[in-house]
């Protein structure tokens, strides 16, 4: 038998199949140690649309602050919320972001990548307490970081929320220099303080690891963080600002000055409803967490309460149904739900979302009557209220069912009623600290201000309008 010739022809021909059928295999592996996994791409993609619903809130806040003050405002009105989302961008980009989130790592659902982060910290005892955040200040450092980016536009327009609501407290008489230099303030310093404590790593949210206090100080969406910031700002700006000629006369009664635009106000509290929805869902930061269900369900629950409670109570006492005040407690139910959103039932998101309404009527008339504090638009108890509510609420009725891990605590976050008393504290104490840090740094930025230039116009252009000797313009010009 002659010996078998080898092939060499065959065996080349065998490794270049085997090399072409491989190459797409090793190219594709090397891609995806390259590129995010997909689900933080999708949570990514969900971070940005729920921020694109937050910006459009803008829109609402508009409408709802124009349509309840006067014609001869309104350009003035709608200037004021126009601004403000410029100025908040480029002071939140400058240092407010690098205050309140330059000492968090990383953000898990998004990737896992390290940031450069700092977090300017106290030691008392055994424990560390974060005070402020000391880097990305203008995204230098985190430029490349999609994670990060992301994060800071969804940021952003939270803070931009909380900055506009003195607008609506202070309309119709703010000094628009004076406005513009708050925009600065709010957005480079007062709001990013007390959000570092909350959603930064700071003192507030290590309440749970230091002190045992729950997880603590909580806050989903920004009830606390976000609502509340902006109406105890809003208290101390129409403080400091003083009422409308005409509200509060000699022999103690109070003026009706009505807006002059009910369908505006109202087309914009349900843009405001509508935006709401990336407010609370998009506040999980991941489309892949199933608890977007429950917070969308309980957020459209406590917004339906809220207006009926305050429609149906005003109704009852005056026999008139107040289309005005029903839009104020639907908006006050949002604001409550804001917090606990995430950790309570729908059962008690009706709950929260009745008491907020009732309780945005008595603010209302508490502040009016008892304070003497002119609100054209109801942002201080919506907002300022509401928000103390909705802060608490979360300490009362978090059922144990959410929140295994947050603040670095194990297992459930649970509230009072469900047998944490600690939980209650820590909402509590933040609750507390928003009040004497917001109000007393708020006042004394007024006062300065007051002691410059001025908070407010002159009697002559109050009484014109401050569309025409402020803004040099006309909403309506052929009215």
């Amino acid at each position: 038998m002659k010996p078998r010739r080898s092939q060499p022809g065959l065996v080349a021909a065998v490794f270049i199949a085997l090399a072409l059928f491989a190459f797409p295999l090793i190219a594709r592996a090397q891609t995806a140690a390259s590129t995010p996994p997909l689900e933080n791409s999708l949570n990514l993609a969900w971070l940005l649309i729920a921020g694109f619903l937050v910006m459009f809130m803008q829109l609402g806040f508009a409408m709802v602050e124009t349509g309840f003050t006067r014609s001869k405002n309104a350009v003035n009105t709608m200037a004021m919320n126009l601004i403000i989302y410029p100025i908040g961008i480029l002071g939140f980009w400058l240092t407010g972001y690098g205050f309140m989130m330059g000492g968090v790592a990383h953000f898990p659902s998004l990737g896992m990548a390290a940031i450069g982060h700092h977090e300017i910290s106290i030691t008392i005892g055994a424990h560390s307490y974060g005070i402020l955040g000391f880097s990305k200040f203008a995204l230098l450092n985190v430029s490349r970081d999609p994670a990060s980016l992301g994060m800071f536009l969804f940021s952003l327009v939270f803070m931009d929320t909380a900055a506009t609501i003195p607008t609506g407290a202070m309309a119709e008489r703010w000094r628009f220099k004076a406005f513009f230099i708050y925009g600065i303030f709010m957005s480079m310093f007062l709001y990013p303080l007390y959000g570092n404590w909350v959603w930064g790593g700071g003192w507030l949210s290590q309440l749970g690891v230091n002190l045992g206090l729950g997880h603590g100080h909580l806050d989903f969406a920004g009830s606390s963080v976000v609502h509340m910031t902006g109406g105890i700002t809003a208290l101390a700006g129409a403080y400091m600002v003083g009422p409308r000629i005409g509200k509060f006369r000699r022999d103690g009664a109070i003026g009706a000055l009505p807006g002059h635009n009910l369908p505006m106000a109202v087309s914009g509290t349900l843009i405001l409803a509508f935006g709401w929805f990336g407010f609370n869902c998009g506040s999980t930061l991941a489309a892949s967490d199933p608890r977007i269900a429950i917070i969308g369900v309980n957020t459209m629950l406590a917004s339906a309460a809220g207006a009926l409670s305050s429609l149906l109570y005003l109704w009852h006492r005056y026999n008139k149904p107040d289309i005005a005040m029903a839009c104020n407690g639907m908006l006050g139910g949002l604001v409550a739900i804001t917090a606990p959103c995430a950790f309570v039932t729908p059962a008690a998101a009706v709950l929260i979302g009745t008491v907020a309404g009732l309780l945005v009527v008595w603010a209302v008339l508490e502040l009016e009557r008892r304070y003497r504090i002119d609100d054209p638009v109801g942002a201080i108890a919506v907002h300022g209220a509401c928000g103390i509510w909705g802060a608490l609420a979360l300490g009362l009725f978090a059922d144990g069912t959410y929140g295994d891990g947050w603040n670095g605590v194990a297992g459930p976050v649970t509230g009072l009623l469900y047998g944490d008393v600690g939980q209650f504290f820590a909402q509590l104490i933040g609750v507390t600290v928003n009040i004497v840090l917001v109000f007393g740094l708020a006042m004394l930025f007024f006062k300065i201000v007051e002691r410059t230039i001025g908070n407010r116009v002159l009697v002559e252009v109050e009484w014109s309008g401050l569309d025409a000797l402020e803004m040099g313009s006309d909403a309506y010009p052929h009215s």
